[in-house]
């Protein structure tokens, strides 16, 4: 008697995708991802493959390396490092050198317009100029 539905146990014994336990199953199931999504035209069930796998991956990563939140002005110290920019720079975002200063100094948050501006500049989303704090106060 046949229901039509597969059964999870059975699929699992016989290799199915299952959840990553390890570094080594996460770079065998990220191997296969990378194949699956280099695909042209991927059929239906090669689709539900890419799900599942990119669900399992997200999950252990974000499990076993979850990047940590920093705090808007440590992003922003980070951006000028690496671009080599000068907080005058940064002038058309803030308005002014010293409300530069004042950000990067601890004085005084971001305005909605500042973040709108800092998103812009540097092409990220804008709640990486948000405290995580204030995203939470609001939920």
């Amino acid at each position: 008697m046949s229901t039509g539905q597969a059964n999870p146990a059975e699929m699992i014994a016989r290799g199915a995708p299952r959840v990553i336990h390890n570094d080594a199953e996460l770079e065998a199931y990220t191997d296969a991802l990378f194949q699956l999504t280099a695909l042209e035209d991927p059929s239906s069930s090669e689709v539900d493959a890419i799900e599942l796998l990119t669900l399992l991956v997200e999950h252990y990563e974000r499990e076993h390396y979850s990047i940590p939140a920093a705090d808007p002005a440590s992003v922003v110290r980070f951006l000028i490092e690496q671009q080599n920019l000068t907080q005058r720079d940064l002038i058309p975002q803030f308005g002014s050198e010293s409300a530069v200063s004042m950000f990067l100094g601890g004085h005084r948050n971001l305005t909605i317009e500042q973040v709108r501006k800092l998103s812009t500049r540097f092409k990220l989303p804008a709640d990486v100029f948000i405290p995580k704090g204030a995203l939470k106060a609001r939920a």
